[in-house]
């Protein structure tokens, strides 16, 4: 199996069939396409031919170049075309049925020292290499969507699978210009592994009407940093495809969190596969096409009911990152900040942190050094609660304790004027238990902001069954004054992006313990494969293993699901005090500072 992989096959001409053709053709290879549609495979040659043309255009390869590329790719309707190739890439239908019939064929036609690979991100592997009579050659190549913009090839191995393939694929992968990660046979692999789980729970979410479909998007895209939010990504992938994924990794885990949605079924039978169909999650211009038009569950510019209470002064309440960061967004708004801390030295080492972070922005050109005055102007700094007497918005950005938070309340409940709105800015604790330390939990509402304040955009705007419709209203309208993307949702725990995000995480974190991947594979296989900002271990460790393990026992303890389960190496690394950066040591090993 020693080959230089310069002939190859690519069975099936989809999106993703055509995407791989046009790499392999890209990079010097004769690509031999085939598929029993010839329109598919007129197609596939018309996409070669715009894609490089716009590359043409765009100098980034010569008219010569261009000619030897489309020359390289010849398309066919028989099997039979491949008998030369030295890998045939299979990217049909996703059925056991189809697939297993196509490496049947293949025996007859190939040599016995191709490799035969199949595209799949669902179906075993080794079920499939076992309908091979020769399954040492079989292995899994999965690439990503689409194929010649993402980096990530996931090399899939089943226990018959010979090195010498995985090597030679491997390698091949790397001259393709591809970041290749080696995984085991298990549905989903690593990146729709942990991607699946993450959109499944999104749907559910919506499902149950938590949150609105455009909020659980935001709050992902904006919250997370992510290029697109769970339902809209599920519309690209196709809703059917995703639950055929969803039901292969249900079979193989057993685990509640990948039991397909039930409307994930219900959209599928009823043809709103997303995209493709022009109807999915959300209502499109038409079939394959990317623009969401209107339809009915498209909520009204001013959906927030009714008008809100006026607010010109606001009090916030700590001393931390956070609290300081919060009073930096309202400040710079224009409103009267007071911010308060347990004696005047916190409250003004807070107000010094501001002026720093005022500083930067001079430096950096996004503030006039007038404006960084006139910011810094409306701060007062104070040591005490009672300086809240007259704000009309008290924002608590306290330790997430619930005691601390009830204690904190019960004070502002007693120092704020009537009508005041109070806000608290918990992540994971039950607004209503803190709204029930005062005599008017109905002013109460949730309003969490993402770290950092002045930078993420994102503010979930958390209703109890209690809080009045004017402080939801209050909140929405201050968010935007203050120019926040508010998102609305119930009060349970997590809201909606710790809720999706830490099982995302804690599913990581088992895949480690089971030593199914690596670290650094995995990591890389949701920054290149998934678009992520940071891989989940990256983020673990500058979120901090103790915050970690405390959201995901409250979401544990909340939903009762066994898959929500704190993983048992998150627990013993926060007992051991490896708590990630903060500490020098979490996942990995950081330099001291």
């Amino acid at each position: 199996m020693d080959t230089p992989l310069s002939i190859i096959a690519v069975v099936g001409l989809g999106t993703m069939g055509t995407g791989i053709a046009e790499v392999l053709a890209r990079s010097g290879r004769e690509v031999i396409g085939i598929d029993i549609n010839d329109a598919a495979a007129r197609q596939a040659v018309a996409a070669l031919e715009a894609s490089t043309a716009r590359a043409v255009r765009r100098e980034r390869i010569t008219e010569e170049e261009r000619r030897d590329i489309l020359a390289r790719f010849r398309t066919f309707s028989d099997l039979q075309a491949a008998a030369d190739a030295e890998l045939v890439i299979e990217v049909v239908p996703e059925t056991y049925e189809i697939k297993q019939q196509v490496f049947r064929d293949l025996d007859a036609v190939v040599s016995p020292t191709a490799i035969l690979a199949t595209g799949t991100n669902a179906l075993s592997v080794t079920r499939l290499a076992a309908e091979s009579r020769h399954p040492e050659r079989v292995l899994g190549l999965h690439f990503f969507n689409p194929a010649p913009a993402m980096k990530l090839v996931e090399v899939v191995s089943s226990v018959l699978t010979a090195p010498p393939a995985v090597a030679a694929v491997t390698d091949l992968a790397r001259r393709l210009g591809k970041e290749p990660v080696a995984v085991g046979d298990r549905p989903g692999f690593v990146a729709d592994g942990l991607l699946f789980g993450y959109l499944n729970q999104a749907a559910a979410m919506y499902e149950a009407r938590y949150a609105s479909r455009e909020d659980i998007d935001a709050a992902m895209r904006l919250g997370c940093g992510l290029p697109m939010g769970p339902l809209a990504l599920l519309d690209l992938i196709g809703v059917d495809t995703a639950r055929t994924v969803l039901e292969a990794m249900y079979s193989a885990s057993h685990d509640r969190l990948h039991a397909p949605a039930p409307i994930l079924g219900q959209l599928s039978e009823a043809g709103l596969t997303g995209r493709k169909t022009g109807r999915g999650f959300y209502t499109y211009a038409g079939p394959g096409s990317q623009d969401v038009v209107p339809d009915a569950l498209t909520p009204a510019q001013d959906s927030a009911a009714g008008a809100g209470r006026s607010v010109r002064s606001v009090g916030v309440a700590g001393s931390g990152t956070m609290a300081s960061g919060i009073a930096e967004v309202f400040a710079k708004a224009g409103y009267d900040v007071v911010l308060a801390a347990r004696g005047q030295e916190k409250a003004e080492a807070a107000r010094g942190r501001i002026a720093k972070s005022l500083e930067r922005s001079v430096a950096k050109g996004r503030l006039t050094a007038g404006a960084r005055d006139e910011t810094l102007a409306r701060i007062t700094a104070a040591g005490s609660l009672d300086s809240f007497a007259e704000v009309d918005l008290a924002v608590e950005a306290v330790a997430e304790d619930l005691l601390v938070k009830q204690q904190l309340f019960a004070t502002l409940d007693k120092v704020c004027r009537p009508g005041a709105v109070l806000a608290t800015t918990t992540s994971s604790l039950p607004v209503v238990s803190i709204a029930r330390a005062t005599t008017r939990p109905e002013d109460v509402v949730g309003m969490h902001f993402f770290n950092p304040a002045p930078a993420m955009k994102l503010v979930e705007v958390v209703r109890t069954v209690l809080t009045a419709d004017d402080v939801h209203a209050t909140v929405r309208e201050v968010c935007a004054k203050v120019r926040k993307h508010p998102v609305d949702c119930g009060d349970r725990a997590g809201f909606i992006v710790n809720a999706l995000l830490f099982p995302y995480l804690n599913n990581a974190i088992k895949m480690v313990e089971e030593h199914y991947a690596t670290l650094d594979d995995i990591d890389a296989a949701m920054k290149l494969g998934g678009g992520y900002p940071m891989g989940p271990f990256e983020l673990l460790d500058v979120v901090g293993l103790d915050v970690s393990l405390a959201i995901e026992k409250v979401l544990h303890s909340e939903f009762r699901d066994p898959g929500l389960a704190p993983a048992p190496l998150l627990e013993h690394l926060v007992a051991a005090g490896c708590l990630g950066r903060k500490t020098g040591r979490g996942f990995r090993e950081y330099a001291r500072r």
